[in-house]
């Protein structure tokens, strides 16, 4: 879905690239980065848990904002390697191996900071990791399954951080729960999509 939005920004994204490969650092860098930050977007969700004492909303207020800044370097890192020509079948395993390990990271430390029930997070995980394997499986056989489903990756995140950040208890379970509905569906769109191309 974000899909359309990028390409209406597609100059913003350039000139971010731009600004960023004049800094000298490899796209493996900021992806590397993005990563980091997600996993500390997870830390500041998990320190929601009571024993520690970061109460729930300044959790996800930290929490979505550091997760909104991983967004942000997940696009840095790939118009980089565009700009500097340097994209490689490296680079995009390790971009998309530690996509899923910072979708892993977040999951946990909700269910760890007690903000989503831990059976919904692990729900919305499982699905959310179905949506990439499906396309990932799709590719291995020819098909390009880019901008298919309502729900890729940066939207479920983006649902997180800023539905997660409403000053309403359980907003960050309401959260989980649209993520896993979004998720389920773009299971569904990829399967029909991948059959009429088979």
């Amino acid at each position: 879905m974000l899909n359309k939005f990028r390409v209406l920004l597609q100059p913003v994204i350039e000139l971010l690239g731009n600004s960023f490969a004049s800094l000298g650092l490899s796209a493996n860098f900021w992806t590397i980065f993005a990563t980091m930050s997600s996993i500390a977007s997870a830390l500041l969700y998990a320190s929601a848990v009571p024993s520690i004492g970061l109460m729930w909303f300044n959790a996800t207020i930290l929490g979505g904002t550091v997760l909104l800044i991983s967004g942000f370097f997940d696009i840095v890192d790939g118009s980089v390697a565009r700009v500097t020509k340097l994209t490689s079948k490296k680079g995009s395993f390790l971009d998309s191996s530690l996509d899923k390990l910072s979708e892993v990271a977040v999951f946990l430390g909700l269910a760890i900071g007690d903000l989503a029930e831990p059976l919904l997070c692990m729900i919305a995980l499982s699905l959310s990791l179905i949506v990439s394997y499906i396309r990932a499986r799709a590719e291995s056989l020819g098909i390009e399954l880019k901008g298919i489903g309502i729900g890729e990756r940066a939207e479920r995140l983006l649902i997180l951080a800023i539905v997660g950040m409403i000053p309403i208890p359980g907003a960050m379970q309401w959260a989980v729960v649209i993520v896993s509905l979004i998720a389920g569906i773009t299971i569904m769109q990829r399967m029909v999509a991948t059959y009429k191309k088979l």
